[in-house]
């Protein structure tokens, strides 16, 4: 079996703020680095964890994540709210104001 350790992994998350969060798109080495850097050039927040990026990507796109993540990822999306700067006043119905 080989040994994936090496391998890097992406995998972008969509949320709507009224339904689960879903995968948008996935990446593997060359094109997970091409993801990174893209989202970097655009101030989007990076979260790194190798084993939460192999459990989603086990998800097809389109899919959302399922409810054991829940938690997990609604703190990653908490804190990326708050990394720009963004406080429970900006939302309203669980969606972004404006």
């Amino acid at each position: 079996m080989p040994d994936n350790s090496d391998h890097e992994a992406a995998i972008a998350l969509t949320y709507d703020g009224a339904n689960a969060p879903t995968v948008s798109a996935t990446g593997q080495d060359e094109l997970a680095r091409e993801m990174i850097r893209v989202a970097q050039e655009n101030g989007v927040p990076l979260y790194e964890d190798p084993d939460l990026a192999a459990l989603l990507s086990r998800l097809d796109l389109g899919e959302a994540i399922p409810e054991t993540l829940y938690r997990v990822i609604a703190e990653i999306l908490a804190y990326s709210f708050y990394l720009q700067g963004f406080t429970p006043e900006d939302f309203q119905d669980g969606r972004r104001k404006g």
